[in-house]
């Protein structure tokens, strides 16, 4: 029997303020690791609504995206149980609001962290993914597509059938 080969989508925040990057110190099976703001795409959102939802969930922080810095597909290998998954994320840039201080950040996130590209650099072993580092990189090189390069049809927004 065939079976369908399906990525899981997702969202990723790239926020920089000042020469520095926000993000996640987060718990994940692989044990503390450091995320971009990013998480799965929901039923019935776009990537845009997705981002600014995750930014939110995991930073307490508004997040407004402003342009798409690059959309990535990437496979990872869980080591405990052989788990094979592929990641299609769309990674986006934007302008960060007020924190909501009353707001508690998204289950399984330890704390939010401002980091320079050479400390992000120099920790790539604790990165969730490679994508974090290729993203911050993408953003440094001044990689920004117009947020209507992805189209979320109506369909999609009305939510399940």
């Amino acid at each position: 029997m065939n079976t369908r080969w399906k990525p899981s989508a997702t969202v990723a925040a790239i926020i920089e303020r000042d020469g520095r990057y926000l993000l996640v110190e987060e718990h994940t099976p692989e044990g503390l690791r450091l995320n971009n703001p990013a998480g799965h795409l929901d039923p019935g959102e776009s990537p845009a609504q997705g981002v600014a939802r995750e930014a939110l969930e995991e930073t307490a922080h508004r997040f407004t995206p402003t342009a798409l810095v690059g959309v990535y597909l990437s496979r990872f290998q869980r080591e405990a149980t052989g788990e094979d998954i592929t990641y299609l994320r769309f990674a986006f840039c934007g302008e960060l609001g007020a924190l909501e201080p009353e707001r508690s950040l998204d289950t399984g996130i330890v704390r939010t962290l401002w980091m320079t590209p050479d400390e992000l650099r120099a920790s790539a072993e604790r990165h969730r993914s490679p994508l974090v580092l290729q993203c911050m990189e993408d953003h440094l090189a001044g990689r920004r597509y117009p947020l209507d390069v992805v189209t979320t049809h109506a369909s999609v927004l009305s939510g399940p059938a």
